[in-house]
């Protein structure tokens, strides 16, 4: 069956459900999460968690190596591409000590995981609302229909809305907004996972540099009593 595109777009049912699943959104999400949210259309085509778990495993090895030889506090000077990685290094090197770091670390990695489901919970509620939309508007359309039953030739474009409204929305809901909340939450939960091995991992190291320095130092005290 052909379907001829002027059949199948309506510019006011395309109102009633895009205007409408916008201004809940607007009224909904705060500024910020409304601006990550279409920042994260970005990052479905760019992210590569997998990659970046590699690089930042590669990077995590190399501080291991330079704290091992040089001492932690030249964490920073190992270059990663991972904004991430380099982050925690330069903390790790400027830290007072594993407590702070792990403090530090810790809330850095839950300010993430907030921020990208904020971003999520947008396009989730766009999902959810879209296809309430489709339903006013198929509403409102048999309510012009009803109005019409006069004059069946003005019965078209009425039903015409109640039917693509329902279309519309639909198709936002599953086609557009549902995908991409679902890809957004399989790439934040990738993400975290590589990025909480990692705070692990150096949070680990700056525990062992600091019982090392604490033994070292007893061993010390104990050769100037002696």
């Amino acid at each position: 069956m052909v379907v001829y595109l002027d059949r199948v777009i309506d510019p006011l049912s395309l109102l009633i459900v895009l205007g409408g699943t916008l201004v809940t959104v607007i009224v909904s999400a705060t500024r910020a999460d409304r601006r990550r949210a279409l920042g994260a259309l970005r990052t479905l085509f760019i992210a590569k968690p997998d990659t970046d778990a590699r690089t930042a495993e590669q990077a995590v090895r190399r501080i291991e190596s330079v704290s091992e030889y040089r001492g932690i506090v030249f964490a920073d000077r190992v270059n990663t591409p991972v904004e991430f990685v380099h982050r925690l290094a330069c903390r790790l090197a400027d830290a007072d000590g594993s407590s702070s770091f792990s403090l530090w670390a810790r809330a850095e990695l839950e300010e993430r995981r907030t921020r990208h489901e904020g971003a999520i919970s947008v396009w989730r509620h766009a999902a959810e609302v879209a296809p309430s939309m489709g339903m006013i508007g198929t509403v409102l359309g048999l309510i012009g229909m009803f109005a019409q039953m006069n004059d069946p030739s003005a019965m078209g474009p009425a039903m015409a809305t109640a039917m693509l409204t329902t279309l519309y929305g639909l198709f936002l809901s599953a086609v557009i907004a549902g995908p991409v909340a679902a890809r957004l939450e399989r790439l934040s939960q990738a993400e975290c996972q590589w990025q909480t091995r990692v705070v692990d991992r150096l949070i680990e190291l700056a525990r062992s540099e600091e019982e090392a320095y604490s033994l070292w130092r007893a061993r010390k005290t104990a050769r100037q009593v002696g």
